[in-house]
């Protein structure tokens, strides 16, 4: 992790040289000779760290060493930058101030010297213990100089021994073990195929992969199998020995001898003319990491021979399993985590022999089993650990269960849960690294919002720039490798391909704590203020069960934030503590680049100390009290992040024009929060909006005021996402024109003057000469929240389209919004609110081909859906609320064959008698909806209290 926080500091470093060079005169050389010598150590530390935990004590404290100097060179910069790099002012009175000032500063440019030399002399310290560890450890600086150092015939990811279940009889495995069967089995071309099992590690691939290759049935289909295991390391030229090996030991034939003369190309035909002459094979490579391994290996498989050849892989890697998989059609199945039920039988089975946990341990019980998560290797483990405690003795049960993070530092199996898990991150690149680490800032079972994630890495600059892409696209295709990876679970989406929440595995989050806190990456709080680590504070994350306990109400941690680069607190805190602890933040970090007070309803104003932080990047205040922002906000020149979201503000003040690096801007509060049908209104902004070239998330606009602002949205060419309220009819046409000009907009909102079905008519059909095709082609959701005489003529044109929300359009039945829409090829996800008058709706053969999630609500006039054969071939969910004269199911509901859930809410009391009556399995209606596996019926009863009836769940999950 040191290399990575060496990393992160030497990009720093290099952008300060590029951006503020001129400004150090002498002091340039003292900074690039402490970058030259820091890069230098960057190859070795690469090698170090993965001998960190064996090191002596020595090494560890020279890596801690190489960390320290490289974060205080970046903090004594940035003071250097704070001081010398303000605005100069002009006119007679700004000459006196820069006389006066640069009196003043020259004691401070002394200072800097002294300590840029201080940094130098540690930097030769630390330098000769590289040169003397180098020499010990036997690492070259010109073999570690990259991790492409390792070349395409080795494997560099080594493993410690999965521990594998046949210890204790793992449960849940048997449906995906029938199933996996099937589809090994159930191919009958002459086709190679290929199946891969992906997901975390520890969930148990390997053992469910294990069962499947050893099954009776399996072995007798397939005459000719081998396991590989490829993630030990090893080169390429011994995989495909053993592969040899194993293959002819199957035959019971003797192995050649030639083959340990042979090169790579020579093996991989020597493997595939093998197999060709063989028969039909099954081959699992067991904890592939790479696709590249899987390029290489496809050359030795032959794809036809005595047809129904298979291959098995698993992965923790999304994108391994969907690579091997493409070309064969093959399939991915997705391991997930046991049951809550599961969980609990393969924790009793091991501590219990099966029988039941006693009364007195079942809270405990319960509690570390919540820890685990459904992973079998942690049950496994930690009931292991469980099973030599005394039962009688709840409290050495309470004791693992409270120090469950530190017992996985411990040893035996504990131990192995730990580097199993730490291996998926340790395989990282170091931004990765640096991004997974970041995580640790949440609380445990914390579902974290993936928009405000992406923001504070990019705010913490651990997202780097890349030609020709945005840095919000840099960002996002960071977190999606993490999910790729099995690292980051989605929880739930925004619209088809961008997730909107995300959470990190318990267990995997105590790995990441212990690492985090070894290299100072996060401070985030345990409710436990005097745990606090003594060494300096760079991020603080405050949770909100941290000031909630009354014995800390009046005690705050002595403590100095003079480093502190961010303070982020998650949920609301103890107010008067909240106060103190601010105070104190703004009071003494003039170094602070993310200041994230979200949630905390104490702050009425914005204090005024917040407008003295000249490195601000990064303001958060969403769901706070604020009403007003002040002129001094003119004053934060580096900010590129302010969220007012639900906040009392609604207007601007003219000074927030002078934020020329503003990229992204939220300013809007919900018109009824109980409903979010209607809308939210925006902020006034100052004329001449146009001038914040650099935005691109404007959220949320209030266009009331005229055409002059709508005109000025145009000039924001750089948006991606737009949200404008209040926008009056006679604007729809200038609106078109600025849209015009907007190239890279994925997302678009418009909403139009009034509430509900009192709104004004969105007039958005103006076809405007140089609407480009690059904005209908950019545009990946469309939010319209008012009346519609028609939907606009470009819709159907929008080819890159996910998500569409219609409200309160209320279009006559001679406008059937499903027309303009059938065909988009993309679009997965509709919302359509009081949006048609019309008494019915179709669903056309052919139409709708992506689409998964659907729903209907306040159609008050619709009395018949229907659905033709081939429409919406691959819905999931459907929501029907509040139709009240809809009196049958939709007509073809049994040709959505993908269907998972069905939620009917709030309609008519016919239709809701009729399903609650008739749910015999030979009534007409059962037969229609008996492939759907979950149907919720919700409503409110005669005296308005709210029932939800589970109509029925599949009684046979599969």
């Amino acid at each position: 992790m040191a290399e990575t926080v060496l990393s992160f500091v030497l990009r720093q470093l290099s952008t300060f040289l590029r951006e503020e060079g001129r400004l150090l005169g002498g002091l340039r050389r003292e900074v690039q000779f402490i970058m030259d010598e820091l890069e230098q150590m960057r190859a070795f530390l690469r090698e170090a760290e993965a001998k960190e935990e064996d090191a002596q004590p020595t090494l560890q404290q020279w890596i801690k060493q190489v960390r320290d100097a490289a974060y205080d060179t970046e903090d004594i910069l940035d003071e250097f930058v704070a001081r010398f790099a303000r605005h100069r002012a002009t006119g007679f009175y700004g000459s006196v101030r820069r006389i006066f000032s640069s009196i003043k500063n020259l004691r401070a440019r002394h200072r800097v010297a002294s300590e840029m030399q201080s940094i130098k002399s540690r930097i030769k310290s630390i330098s000769e213990g590289h040169q003397r560890y180098q020499s010990e450890y036997g690492i070259s600086a010109q073999a570690s100089s990259s991790l492409s150092a390792v070349n395409n015939t080795t494997w560099r990811y080594s493993r410690d021994d999965v521990l594998l279940v046949e210890e204790a009889k793992l449960v849940g495995i048997d449906q995906p073990k029938k199933h996996l069967i099937s589809k090994l089995l159930e191919w009958d071309d002459h086709q190679l195929k290929v199946v891969s099992v992906v997901g975390m590690g520890g969930i148990g691939k390997t053992t469910l992969v294990k069962r499947v290759h050893e099954d009776p049935e399996v072995r007798r289909h397939f005459p000719v199998r081998a396991w590989v295991t490829v993630s030990q390391t090893c080169d390429f030229q011994y995989l495909l020995k053993d592969l040899i090996r194993q293959l002819h030991e199957e035959g019971q034939k003797p192995v050649p001898q030639s083959i340990e003369s042979l090169n790579i190309t020579e093996l991989q035909e020597f493997v595939k003319h093998f197999l060709q002459q063989a028969g039909r094979y099954a081959i699992v490579f067991d904890d592939v990491w790479d696709v590249e391994f899987w390029h290489a290996i496809k050359f030795a498989l032959p794809e036809s021979s005595h047809g129904g050849n298979r291959v098995i892989l698993t992965t923790r890697r999304a994108d391994v399993a969907s690579a091997s998989c493409i070309e064969s059609r093959g399939f991915v199945y997705r391991m997930e985590p046991l049951s809550i039920e599961d969980s609990w039988t393969l924790f009793c089975n091991k501590i219990f022999n099966g029988g039941n946990c006693p009364g007195h341990l079942m809270d405990v019980a319960k509690g570390i089993l919540d820890k685990c998560e459904g992973l079998p290797l942690a049950i496994l483990a930690i009931s292991g650990h469980l099973a030599l405690k005394d039962v009688n003795r709840t409290e050495e049960w309470e004791m693992v269960r409270r120090s469950l993070g530190g017992e996985l530092e411990g040893i035996g199996k504990l131990d192995r849960v730990r580097k199993i898990l730490s291996l998926s991150y340790s395989n990282l690149p170091w931004h990765l690294k640096a991004c997974l680490l970041y995580t640790s800032i949440f609380p445990e079972d914390y579902e974290i919002g993936c928009l405000r994630l992406v923001n504070l890495w990019i705010a913490e600059r651990l997202v780097e720039w890349r030609e020709g892409m945005s840095i919000e696209d840099v960002a996002w295709g960071y977190l999606s490798e993490l999910i790729s990876r099995s690292l980051i679970q989605v929880t739930d989406m925004f619209y088809e391909g961008l997730p909107d929440y995300c959470r990190i595995h318990d267990l995997l989050r105590e790995v990441l704590l212990l690492k985090s806190r070894e290299q100072n990456m996060v401070t985030a709080t345990t409710g436990r203020p005097t745990m606090w680590p003594s060494e300096k504070v760079r991020r603080l994350a405050v949770h909100s069960s941290w000031g909630n306990n009354t014995q800390h109400h009046h005690q705050t941690p002595n403590y100095c934030f003079d480093h502190l680069h961010s303070f982020v607190t998650i949920e609301s805190m103890n107010p008067l503590l909240f106060k103190t602890l601010l105070s104190d933040v703004l009071r003494s970090s003039k170094l602070l680049k993310v200041l994230d007070l979200r949630g905390q309803e104490t702050e009425e104003e914005i204090p005024n100390e917040i407008f003295k932080m000249f490195h601000l990047k990064h303001l958060d205040l969403y769901h706070t009290r604020v009403e007003r922002v002040p002129k001094a906000i003119g004053k934060l020149q580096h900010l590129e992040y302010l969220n007012l979201g639900n906040t009392g503000v609604r207007e601007l003040p003219m000074e927030i024009l002078k934020l020329q690096k503003l990229r992204f801007l939220k300013v809007y509060q919900e018109v009824d929060s109980s409903d979010d049908d209607y809308g939210s209104h925006g902020f006034k902004a100052p004329p001449n909006m146009g001038g914040l070239l650099a935005l691109e998330v404007l959220d949320c606009i209030d266009a009331s005021s005229g055409s002059t602002i709508v005109k000025e949205i145009g000039k924001l060419t750089q948006l991606r996402e737009l949200y404008i309220t209040r926008l009056r009819r006679e604007d729809g046409k200038e609106l078109c024109s600025s849209l015009a000009n907007l190239t890279s907009l994925r997302e678009l909102s418009v909403a139009s003057i009034g509430k509900g079905d009192d709104h004004e008519i969105i007039d958005l059909s103006h076809h405007h000469p140089s609407l480009s095709s690059s904005f209908l082609q950019s545009l990946r959701m469309l939010l319209l929240c008012g009346r519609l005489e028609k939907m606009p003529q470009w819709v159907a044109r929008l080819h890159s389209l996910v998500r569409v929300d219609l409200d309160w359009s209320r279009l006559r039945t001679e406008e059937d919004p499903l027309e303009s829409l059938q065909n988009l090829p993309n679009l997965s996800l509709i919302n359509f609110c009081g949006s048609y008058q019309g008494e019915g709706l179709c669903f056309k053969a052919g139409g709708f081909l992506k689409m998964k999630w659907m729903h209907l609500k306040r159609l008050e006039g619709l009395r018949w859906m229907r659905v033709e054969e081939g429409a919406l071939p691959c819905l999931q969910k459907l929501f029907l609320e509040q139709l009240p004269l809809l009196d049958e199911l939709p007509l073809g509901i049994q040709h959505l064959s993908q269907l998972q859930r069905l939620t009917l809410y709030e309609l008519s009391s016919q239709l809701r008698e009729k399903l609650l009556e008739n749910q015999k399995e030979e009534s007409e209606d059962y037969t229609r909806i008996a492939h759907i596996p979950e149907i919720l019926i919700g409503y409110y009863t005669d005296d308005r209290i709210w029932r939800e009836h589970q109509l029925w769940e599949k009684k046979k999950k599969t």
